[in-house]
């Protein structure tokens, strides 16, 4: 099964002008119902997540959509949105591909981007605080804790909804367009070398604690403070990003060299 995904989602690979419009269909074709889109997406998440798209794995929409019996529009808008978090990368006349596991530069210079806004959204966000607000910061901190800490697709899924959404309501709530288009820019590009090691999350118990302490600084209302504790949080998420992906390097070395 996992070859047969594996080929139906590589076949039919074509040229940017091949697998961007529909046949029968013109650029003005009607709006995908965002449900279907989701669908998609989160079914491309599942591929990605359980290794049946690995690394270097081409993505056509034409397979894909065959793949997942729907048509291609919402594939390719599932696609775009996966780009936007740097899961696939777009090849200039190839389509779309899973990209390789990010180096430990990338990472820490994706981390350094993220210690550069996330502290000041979080002091920003804290101006503008309600009871309201709190409330869904601590639902989102209660999910990752109700997650199976397992290596599972859906495990990991799980967990990394509840942590980007703990980390969305801040960016959301502080007010700046500006800091939230870098943000989104950002994506979930700081978790994707995770995608392709199979260990699962590593640092659920740290990364939980993290997230209470800085509900609590929330809660007492002291923007400089939260400014710190946001800022030690992301620093201790690299340190133990770049531990992860050095462990997944060794560990993928050791397996060629055998």
């Amino acid at each position: 099964m996992e070859n047969e995904a594996r080929a139906g989602l590589r076949s039919d690979m074509r040229t940017d002008s091949d697998t961007d419009v529909e046949p029968g269909r013109d650029s003005e074709a009607r709006p995908v119902r965002s449900t279907l889109v989701d669908q998609v997406y989160e079914r491309l998440m599942e591929l990605l997540l359980n290794g049946t798209l690995k690394a270097g794995d081409p993505v056509s929409i034409d397979g894909t959509s065959r793949y997942l019996g729907v048509s291609q529009t919402p594939v390719r808008e599932a696609l775009a949105r996966l780009e936007s978090t740097g899961l696939v990368v777009r090849v200039a006349m190839r389509g779309y591909r899973v990209p390789e596991m990010p180096d430990a530069k990338e990472i820490a210079d994706i981390m350094d981007a993220r210690l550069l806004i996330e502290p000041q959204l979080a002091e920003l966000a804290c101006n503008h605080a309600d009871p309201e607000w709190l409330d869904a910061l601590a639902q989102a901190v209660d999910e990752q804790e109700r997650a199976p800490h397992t290596a599972d697709a859906a495990a990991i899924r799980r967990y990394h909804r509840a942590d980007e959404q703990f980390h969305r309501l801040i960016a959301e709530r502080a007010g700046n367009a500006a800091l939230l288009r870098v943000y989104d820019a950002l994506g979930g590009h700081g978790q994707r070398f995770r995608l392709f090691i199979g260990v699962g999350v590593q640092d659920s118990e740290f990364a939980i604690a993290e997230h209470r302490e800085l509900l609590e600084a929330f809660r007492r209302g002291y923007g400089p403070e939260v400014y710190r504790i946001m800022h030690a949080h992301i620093s201790s998420v690299k340190r133990r990003a770049l531990s992860e992906q050095a462990r997944a390097e060794h560990a993928w070395t050791a397996r060629v060299q055998t």
